[in-house]
This record gives structure tokens, sequence and C-alpha cells, in this order.
């Protein structure tokens, strides 16, 4: 069975595969898989979010990563970008997360950063995955003095607010602006509001008391309506909500309207452009990204191209043409130029330093950008079998291909993460969209639904 997908191994903590047991040899496999150069002693640094289960985890990952002669270094609560950051920062080898990014406090997740920061390739993870589920490790490790260490490290929190404030020209302060944050109760409940209020902004900070199972509970970048309601009750000039490992981030402009990722990327492509500093004039996105983004962008002078949904599949194209932006409509948003992952944080700076040297309000950046209807509809599945293989799913597509008649799109995705198969249509036409999905999810149901 396959236990790397889109973002990592992910599924309900302390049921197979999100286990100690699992998680033990994979600290294991991943000092294994790193060890090409002999005698080298690797440096492991992990970090989690505020799930109760990420104890356990980290305490098993650490115990696989020593014992194979390995130092580990222990940060705590970070988030996922800081991670990619501080592995390059402190010249690590590899930088593991424990963390379900979006998911409910009772999954949890793992995923991996190379020396470079960036996600595993698809051969390393595969690697890692065949020496889990053998026993080629069984009865190997290190010996006496040959055993690692793990290493609390303090002063990682300090690193990232100076490399996320410098993201933001040094002639540019947030000095007027009113900011609600909304922390989901996760990995950005600390360090975010710190950087925020040290650039001079008035913040009010919100869903910041975790307790280890209110992470992402109605809040967040996954609920924005608590952003949206926190944002009009304090008349904020911007509200901000990240997701709970800090790598998404969803805004609110003063007029109380949420903008998205595809928003998101608009602000930061057209003003990119303008001063020549988008490169290649292209934006990466997604096959769910918004077709009123594509329009957009072209309105402009850039193109969108379009890679499977995750970021890793983003950020391989970017490297592969030169391409420093890109990003998902749920608001993980890659500036190459910054940070090798999505980063909630620098994304939203980025925003309010066009802001602020514009002198514009966020809803004025955001004109000329206007989305196409668009709406998703899920599909609890037992199994993921290939889609192209079933008949009547693709029966069912087809029609609705046929009904859109040049219109729209339809996309029709398991998700990557979650026991969902995902149906999104979008058109000029709204009573499209519905009766789309309709015949699609119908077709699914019998065929997949539990």
């Amino acid at each position: 069975m396959r236990l790397f997908g889109t973002d990592g191994i992910r599924g309900k903590a302390n049921v197979y595969p999100m286990v100690g047991d699992v998680a033990y040899k994979l600290g294991k496999a991943l000092v294994y898989a790193l060890n090409g150069t002999p005698n080298k002693k690797r440096k492991i640094i992990i970090g989690k979010d505020t799930r109760l289960s990420g104890y356990m985890l980290e305490s098993a990952i650490t115990s696989g990563i020593v014992s194979m002669g390995a130092d580990a270094y222990l940060v705590g609560p970070m988030p996922t970008p800081a991670i990619a950051f501080l592995v390059r920062s402190m010249r690590c080898d590899a930088g593991v997360v424990i963390s379900a990014s979006h998911n409910p406090y009772d999954d949890n997740g793992i995923k991996i950063f190379s020396h470079e920061g960036l996600k595993l390739d698809d051969e390393v993870e595969k690697t890692i995955e065949d020496l889990i589920l053998s026993d080629k490790l069984d009865g190997k490790g290190a010996l006496g003095e040959k055993i690692g260490r793990a290493y609390r490290i303090r002063d990682t929190l300090g690193r990232y607010i100076v490399f996320a404030k410098d993201t933001l020209p040094y002639s540019v302060s947030l000095e007027g602006l009113r900011i609600v944050l909304d922390c989901a109760n996760g990995a950005t409940y600390k360090v975010a509001p710190m950087i925020f209020e040290e650039l001079g902004a008035e913040v009010i900070a919100i869903n910041n008391q975790p307790n280890g199972v209110n992470i992402n509970d109605k809040c967040g970048s996954t609920y924005p309506n608590a952003i949206l309601e926190a944002t009009r009750l304090y008349r904020a000039d911007v509200g901000i909500a990240f997701d709970g490992d800090g790598d998404r981030v969803l805004m609110v402009d003063e007029k109380y309207n949420l903008v998205d990722g595809d928003a998101i990327l608009a602000i930061l492509a057209r003003n990119m452009k303008e001063k020549g500093a988008l490169k290649g004039d292209a934006v990466v996105g997604t096959v769910m990204t918004n077709y009123g983004l594509e329009l957009f962008l072209k309105r402009i002078g850039v193109k969108l191209e379009r890679v499977d949904v995750g970021d890793k599949n983003i950020v391989k194209r970017m490297l592969e043409k030169g391409y420093n932006l890109g990003g998902e409509q749920s608001g993980h948003v890659v500036l190459w130029d910054f940070n090798t992952t999505g980063d909630g944080i620098v994304t939203a700076l980025a925003v309010l330093s066009i802001m602020q040297q514009s002198g514009k309000k966020l809803s004025e950046l955001t004109e000329g950008f206007e989305k196409i209807p668009q709406k998703t509809y899920n599909v609890v599945v037992k199994d993921k079998p290939p889609l192209e293989e079933i008949e009547e799913i693709q029966r069912a597509i087809e029609k609705s291909k046929n009904i859109l008649d040049g219109n729209g799109r339809i996309v029709v995705r398991y998700s990557g993460t979650e026991p969902l198969l995902r149906i999104t249509t979008e058109s000029t036409q709204v009573e499209l969209v519905d009766e789309c999905i309709r015949i699609v999810a119908e077709a699914a149901k019998a065929v997949l639904g539990r």
C-alpha cells in the first residue's frame, strides 16, 4: 500500500499508518536514505503544529532518527514554512513536520523537506516507503557512542521572525493598519502576532490559545466565517486567517469581502508584472484555479500554467521553468524569491507591502479580477480506483462537458488527503453548475459511495 499522498503521510492519529511504530520506522528510514556519504553525522530538524498527537509522533520519529546515529533538533510548534527556512538556515540534512495542516485535530501527518527546503521527490519518498514496509532495517542501528542525540532548540522562533520581517522592504511599515489575525489555534499562534506587531501594525489576535484539540475548529482559513466576523467586529483594515500549519492564508478586505488564494495571486502577479519582477511573465496554478484568474492574467499579459493539485506540483513546475510565483485557491501561495514552499505569513506581508506602498486599500488591489461562479461537491468514497477506468463516471463527465458547451470547466479528482471525490464545476451560466455536479455526483455515489 502507498503511505505517501500528495503532502506526505496523513491519517487518523493513533490509527495505522499514523502510529508510533510507523513514525519510528520513518525516522530510521529517513536517516538510512540520507546516508549516501559514509560516516557523515546527519542533522534532522523536527517541527510540529499544536495537535495533541504531535507529542506521540515526535517522540517516535526522534527515537528512530537517533537510533540510526543521527541527531534530532526539536523546535516544537512552528509553521511548516518555518521548517523549510530553518532546514536551510541551520544547514540540516532534512526537516520533518508533524502536521495534518487544515485537517481536524484528530488527524495528523508527517511531511519531509530536503536540505534545500523542498518537499521530497517521489523517488525518495518511494525509497523511504519501501524501507518502512519491509524488514530491511530490522536489527540495523548505531551502537555505543555512535547513537545520536536529541536537542531542544530554543532560538528558532527568533530566527524565523527575523526572516519573515526581512521579506518586507525596510522602508515599509505597517503603522496605521489595524489587523485581525486568526491563528487557527495552530502553529502560527505565537509567531504571527509578534511579527505583525514588530512591524508596526495594531494587531488583534484570535484563536491563538491552542489546547491540543481546538486546531482548525471553526476557525482559520478553512472556516473563513470567523475572520469575516472578527474583521467586521473590530472594524479592521485587513483580516488575515492562517491554517493549522501556517502554509495557507486567506484575507478579508476593509469592506469585509473574502480575498482567497486566486485573488491574492492576482494582486501579486499584477504588482510583480508592473515592476518587471515576474519571471517568465507566468503564474503557476492548478486544475482548480478559477477560470476568472486565467482571464485576468491574460489581460495583463501574464500566462497561467496549470498543474495537478498540490504544492509539490506547483514548485516542481516553478523550478523547471524558473518562475517565481505560483499557488492555489486555498491560499497556499509560493513566493520563490523568499521561501521554497507556501508561507502564509510571508504572503500576507507581501500583500500588505503593496497596500502600504501604493496607498490603496485591499479592495482596490483586487479591482479587475472577477471570479467565475465555481462550486465543489465532495462524495465520500470507500476506495479510489483510477477514474479513467470507471465508464459510468466518464460518461457523466462527458455529458456535463456537453452541457457546458465551452462556457465553463468541470474537474473531477480524488482528494490526496481524505477519502473524497471532489467534483468542481465553474461556468458563466450559474444554473449549469449545479446540473453538472448533480450528474457526476449521482454516478460517483452509485459506483464509489460508501
